[in-house]
């Protein structure tokens, strides 16, 4: 790809999220790092769009349809209050315990 041609085509379609809003009252995003106006949006909506017209620097989309807000995998697990009163199970063990544990690896040296 070089320089002048943009990393987006007109017909594309993506899911995105506004960043903000322009002087003129478009949303503003960005699309693989290049700059899309999307009108009858606003900062922190989500948004399927349709590319309509790509220039050197920007380009412009209409909304396809607005999504619900995405939510992101949580990095910790939740555990409730009860849950850390309970007392841990118990596992039935099905090994013999004996006392001569590796005892059969010393014959082998």
């Amino acid at each position: 790809m070089n320089e002048n041609e943009a990393p987006i085509k007109a017909g594309e379609v993506h899911e995105v999220k506004i960043l903000s809003v322009g002087e003129k009252g478009d949303g503003i995003t960005k699309v693989n790092g290049f700059v899309v106006f999307v009108p009858d949006t606003k900062k922190g909506d989500f948004v399927k769009i349709k590319i309509t017209k790509v220039m050197t620097k920007f380009g412009f989309a209409e909304v396809l349809e607005k999504l619900e807000k995405k939510e992101l995998p949580q990095k910790f697990m939740e555990v409730k209050a009860e849950e850390l009163t309970e007392e841990e199970p118990q596992f039935e063990s099905h090994h013999e315990e004996t006392e001569d544990f590796g005892a059969d690896l010393e014959d082998e040296g």
